[in-house]
């Protein structure tokens, strides 16, 4: 998740009036039929970015567990609705010429360029300026952030993407060729232990994450889940950019 376009990042609410809101976006999302691209689906989401974004002092492992329970349904509703809208835009993007010439059309690319922005300048500033090569998992059907990697920063770059829905892996093939759901924490952390098993020493690791109420959207990675890295920084936006970023490394042993 990028962002979507929050009118402003400033917000006065307190944590209970925050939370009843969230809760009745909650309950409006998962009253529709269905979660692709529609005026009233743009609209719930937008508005749960926009109460989500602002810096917020919530501690989000001391809510109850039926608020917990909320926040990873709102997790995964929020992953199928980007994947949905990102598997729409991907495939009318096959249809258009020279597609690759086209990304700027989505409408929250400028904000996956922000964010591309920020991890590629946390990587630079730890030594990794031009990998051999990259693996992206997660990257859905529209690979907006290796597209964007590798065009304007890792041009020499190779770039494999993964994902866990074949059907967004055809499209993205599809799409690149031409010129899914969010792991919740538990799932994520076994695939960063596959991720460990396999990568070579001295490998670098870039996780997103999440802090405060942004954890309603993306699921949060904390240090101790990267049992076996050595986490090298973390960085938590306070702008529009949603995901805090977590770079590690595969210690030499």
């Amino acid at each position: 998740m990028a962002s979507l376009q929050p009118s402003s990042l400033k917000t006065n609410v307190s944590t209970e009036l925050l939370i009843a809101r969230i809760v009745q976006i909650h309950a409006n999302i998962c009253k529709l039929e269905s979660l692709r691209p529609s005026k009233q689906v743009n609209s719930l989401f937008t508005h749960l970015v926009k109460l989500c974004t602002p810096p917020s002092s919530i501690d989000i492992t001391a809510l109850p567990e039926e608020i917990q329970l909320i926040r990873q349904s709102l997790i995964t509703l929020c992953g199928r609705a980007e994947g949905l809208l990102e598997l729409e835009f991907s495939t009318f993007l096959t249809n258009v010429p020279q597609a690759l010439n086209n990304l700027n059309l989505f409408p929250y690319y400028g904000n996956y360029v922000k964010l591309a922005n920020l991890e590629y300048r946390i990587l630079s500033d730890n030594g990794v300026v031009q990998p051999k090569k990259v693996a992206f998992i997660g990257s859905g059907p529209l690979p907006l952030t290796t597209l964007i990697m590798a065009t304007h920063h890792m041009k020499s770059t190779c770039f494999d993407n993964f994902d866990m829905d074949e059907s967004a892996n055809a499209v993205a093939r599809q799409l690149v060729a031409s010129d899914a759901e969010l792991q919740r924490r538990e799932e994520k952390v076994k695939i960063l232990g596959h991720v460990r098993k396999y990568m070579k020493e001295g490998g670098t690791l870039l996780v997103r994450s999440a802090k405060g109420a942004r954890a309603f959207l993306y699921p949060v990675v904390e240090e101790e889940d990267l049992l076996g890295f050595e986490v090298l920084t973390i960085f938590h936006p306070t702008n529009e950019v949603i995901n805090s970023v977590v770079l590690a490394r595969k210690p030499i042993d």
